[in-house]
Formats: C-alpha cells, sequence, structure tokens
C-alpha cells in the first residue's frame, strides 16, 4: 500500500488515450503526474483484446500517433500484437515507466471544493490531484448480455475481451454470440479448430473487402530512411477518409454504391441463397460500424458453421435457446457483446461539487463540453468522451485533438493561480468549471448535426444509440473541424473557481465563484 501522494495531474487508464496525455503532458514541461491503471500493463483494450484474428481495421500508419510514427509497421491493417508492442514501445521512448502506477485500480474520484482538487482511492493507496484526465476509454468494459441460465452452463462461458487462452477449442461444440468486429474476426480462426460452430445474428453486419497486405521491406527501408514518406503516407490516408465524411453525415443515400461493393464481396463467397438473405442487412450501409473482412463470409458457408438469425435468450443446461426458437447443444458460448459504450461504469466512481456521481449527471444521456469537461466537475476532462467516435476514421485523430484541448486547459489554469496570500495561505489554486449553459449549447449543436446523418437516419439500431435512442458516441463532422472546436480553451465557456481567501482578508472561506473574463 503506498502513501498519499498529491500530483498535479492524474491520468486514468493507459491506453492510447493515457499514453497520449502522458506523452502531452512531458512535453508541456509538466512531470508532476501519474498514469493510473489498473492493469498490469499498458495497452488498454489492445492489451486486453487478444483473441485470435484481433486487428485494427483502421491502416497502420493512420492509427498511431502523429508524434512517434512506426516505419516498421509489418502490415497495412495491424494486428493486436504489432499494436501492443507499439504502446510499450511509446511507453519506453518518451520516458513514461517512472510515471505509471500499474495495478492500481480506481475505486472513487471526489471532488474537494475546499482544496480545489480531487480525492482519489485505488486498490493500492490514495492519491490527490489539481487535475484529473480520464481516459478508461468506451471499450474498456465488456458487455455480457443477462441471459437466462447462463449462470448454470456446464461448459465454458468468456467474452471475446476476456479471452481463456487455457481453453481448448479443438472439437467442441461452440456458440458465438454477436456478429460485431470482434466476432467477424475470431470466427475465420475459431471456424477451423472447432467441432461445430453456431453463430448467433440478431442483425447482420456490413462486411467490405479488407485491402490488407505485408508491408514489403523496400517500403519500410523508406520510411526509416526518409521519414517524410511516413508523414506523406499518413497523410494520404488522412484525406481520403476525411473526403470520405459527407457521405456519412449529409449525404447518406450517396452510400448506396458502397453498398453493391459490399454485396459482392458476400456473393463471392455465399452461394446458398437461404444464406444470403440470412447475411443481407435491411439497413443503410454505415449507419452501424462497416467491418472488414475477406474471410469471413467464406467461413460461414463451411459445413461446420450454422447461422442463427436471431439472438441468444435463454440457456437450459448445454441447450442455447434462441429467441425464433432454435435449440443448440454447445460446449462453450463465446459474448461478442460489444462493451458498457454510453454508460461507463468510470461514471460511477467519479462524484462531482453537489455531490452527485457522473453517471446520475448523465442520466439523461452522456454529453461533454467539446467532448471533454461536463458540467458539475471542475478540472476533470475526459479523452475519448461523449461525441467524439469516428465511424470512418482513426481515432487517433481526435485523442490528439483532445490532448491539444488538454494542454490549453492546464495553460489557462496557470494563468489564472493566483499568489499566496498571508503566511503561504490562500492562493495557488483555482479551478475551471464548464457552465452548465455552455455544455447544453454545444451538446444541442452536435445532435441537430447528428439528425441528417446515416447514424441516426440509416434504419438501425447500434451501440452508438443510448438506451434513449441519443447518438452519444459519434461526431457529425471531419476531425479537421474537431481540431478546430478544440485547438483552444474559450474561458467564456467556464466559470473559475478560485481557492478560499485567508481569513484575515474573507472570514466566508466558502470557494469563491468568478465569471470567466470578468
Amino acid at each position: 500500500m503506498t502513501e498519499h501522494e498529491h500530483v498535479r495531474v492524474a491520468v486514468i487508464g493507459s491506453g492510447f488515450g493515457g499514453l497520449g496525455a502522458a506523452v502531452r503532458l512531458r512535453r508541456e514541461g509538466i512531470t508532476d503526474f501519474v498514469v493510473l491503471e489498473r492493469a498490469g500493463a499498458v495497452g488498454g483494450t489492445w492489451r486486453d483484446n487478444s483473441y485470435p484474428g484481433c486487428a485494427c481495421d483502421v491502416p497502420s500508419h493512420l492509427y498511431s500517433f502523429s508524434f512517434a510514427p512506426n516505419p516498421d509497421w509489418p502490415r497495412t491493417f495491424s494486428g493486436q500484437e504489432h499494436i501492443q508492442e507499439y504502446l510499450e514501445h511509446v511507453a519506453d521512448t518518451f520516458r513514461l515507466r517512472s510515471h505509471l502506477r500499474l495495478n492500481t485500480e480506481v475505486k472513487l474520484m471526489s471532488w474537494d471544493a475546499d482544496q480545489l482538487r480531487w480525492e482519489i482511492e485505488t486498490s493500492n493507496g490514495s492519491y490527490s490531484a489539481d487535475v484529473v484526465v480520464s481516459a478508461t476509454g468506451p471499450l474498456s468494459d465488456p458487455k455480457t448480455p443477462d441471459i437466462p441460465g447462463i449462470d448454470t452452463f456446464p461448459g465454458k462461458v468468456f467474452h471475446s475481451a476476456r479471452w481463456d487462452h487455457d481453453y481448448d477449442l479443438r472439437g467442441k461444440r461452440v456458440a458465438m454470440i454477436g456478429t460485431g468486429a470482434s466476432a467477424i474476426q475470431i470466427v475465420p480462426e475459431i471456424q477451423k479448430r472447432v467441432g461445430k460452430l453456431t453463430l448467433f445474428q440478431r442483425t447482420p453486419p456490413w462486411v467490405m473487402p479488407r485491402a490488407d497486405r505485408a508491408i514489403t521491406g523496400a517500403e519500410r527501408w523508406l520510411h526509416k530512411q526518409l521519414p517524410f514518406t511516413t508523414q506523406a503516407r499518413r497523410g494520404i490516408l488522412w484525406g481520403i477518409r476525411e473526403l470520405q465524411v459527407q457521405a456519412f453525415t449529409k449525404r447518406p443515400n450517396e452510400l448506396g454504391m458502397v453498398e453493391q461493393i459490399a454485396k459482392r464481396n458476400m456473393y463471392r463467397a455465399i452461394k446458398d441463397p437461404a444464406l444470403r438473405a440470412k447475411l443481407t442487412p435491411t439497413y443503410r450501409i454505415g449507419c452501424k460500424r462497416i467491418l472488414l473482412s475477406n474471410t469471413y463470409y467464406p467461413a460461414l458457408a463451411k459445413p461446420n458453421v450454422d447461422v442463427v438469425a436471431s439472438g441468444l435468450t435463454e440457456v437450459r443446461g448445454n441447450t442455447v435457446v434462441a429467441a425464433d426458437g432454435t435449440e443448440t447443444e454447445v460446449d462453450a458460448i463465446i459474448f461478442g457483446t460489444g462493451f458498457h459504450v454510453t454508460d461507463m461504469p468510470i461514471a460511477e466512481r467519479v462524484v462531482g461539487d453537489e455531490g452527485q456521481t457522473l453517471m446520475e449527471s448523465w442520466k439523461g444521456g452522456m454529453n461533454a463540453l467539446r467532448g471533454a469537461t461536463a458540467a458539475g466537475f471542475p478540472n476533470w476532462m475526459t479523452i475519448i468522451g461523449p461525441n467524439t467516435g469516428l465511424g470512418n476514421s482513426s481515432m487517433i485523430l481526435m485523442i490528439e485533438s483532445q490532448l491539444n484541448y488538454m494542454a490549453d486547459y492546464l495553460r489557462q489554469l496557470d494563468v489564472l493561480r493566483l499568489p499566496p496570500g498571508p503566511r503561504g495561505t490562500g492562493g495557488g489554486r483555482a479551478a475551471l468549471a464548464a457552465r452548465p449553459d455552455a455544455v447544453s449549447a454545444w451538446n444541442h449543436r452536435v445532435q441537430e448535426r447528428m439528425k441528417r446523418t446515416v447514424w441516426n437516419t440509416g434504419g438501425c439500431n447500434s451501440w452508438y444509440l443510448d438506451e434513449n435512442g441519443v447518438n452519444t458516441t459519434v461526431w457529425p463532422g471531419t476531425t479537421t473541424e474537431f481540431r478546430a472546436a478544440t485547438r483552444r480553451v474559450d474561458l467564456s465557456e467556464y466559470e473559475v473557481l478560485r481557492a478560499p481567501k485567508p481569513p484575515e482578508a474573507a472570514p466566508d472561506s466558502r470557494t469563491e465563484k468568478v465569471e470567466a473574463g470578468a
């Protein structure tokens, strides 16, 4: 158990967001920070998701930090092990190890309005911090449906993000639940080993060909010798995706041509008309995340695979039962059912200035000013916050934009700090609290833009939507627009909280609120 430690900044999580925040802090000259990580290694979702076939669906040179280019990516679309290796390399290259507090799970973060700081309870001691940067990410806590009878299933059960590598699937009868990004990578890998694979599909995905290949030695040599070629490659990949955004956000009907490509991808592998019918989506492509695979459809056509076009509703002993009544005996159940994206568990552990949790504050739907700060939670920021997700490009672009915002936020706090009062009391402490009207105005603008996007009009029910049917996940614009919106902190959108004044100056020691810019 560690002693209590006070730091200027506490970063929660060590995936792309957390490591990116740590690198940016050091580049800003800030070394008084810790990165609190519940696991024993960095990597976030790329550490946790080690299932067979796990890989990224964004090209390698775009799915990496602009400030840490990797000229040595082995494939155009990297596998999980390559991305995890890259993140370990970032931690070493930018000297982040001394800031890491591994095996340290955050249990509670509470705002102390008198001291203007966050009190943090962890599984390995307590901390306090002037600012908290929450980088836990939306893909950190697996979501497993509550299926009647699952607790009495005598076989093996696990989620794709908690893969049991000790369990031998060879010859087993396996039920794969879900048809999202993880499932379409898992299915082709385990189909070769299992005796029988039954895929439970509530909604078929649109699957496009995956243009993956090994990056040649000549290409890698060129990128090492001429670093600007790596940046040029990244720029081209980024530009192509920026040009595609209009179809997703303003003209969804233009995506019909893309649907034809996806259908041809399916027809090449699936010859059975009945199976084709099961696998053909009825919603506009892009409404759910477009998936990439050259092996998913061929695997489904194999004789040891059955597709049940219905969700799992019950488990009776070794028998799994679908909503359409289909019954199948299995030895193992694998859930590829996604994550707590619109109801992130970390929100239950954040207590704001009026004693409410972030989860309670977001009970009507997640919202944050510029995807970063929430009303009622001073000096608390989130990386990959509400409406910062992307449907067609790299999240690293959005993360780096939020790091710009974080850096300016800290600069503004430096400017706002007061000199110490008599006998060292008082000054030196300030906080920024997002104004509720500013948060509301930002969220209103985002949701108005969302109305015409494919994610809201495409006719599907995706994980982008919360329980109220509101899209609190995706950014309805280009990454260029988001970068412009997060380049600087607009102080008119915040209240400035000052530290208590010395008793001689003001007997009332309550925190003083000052209108920003006053």
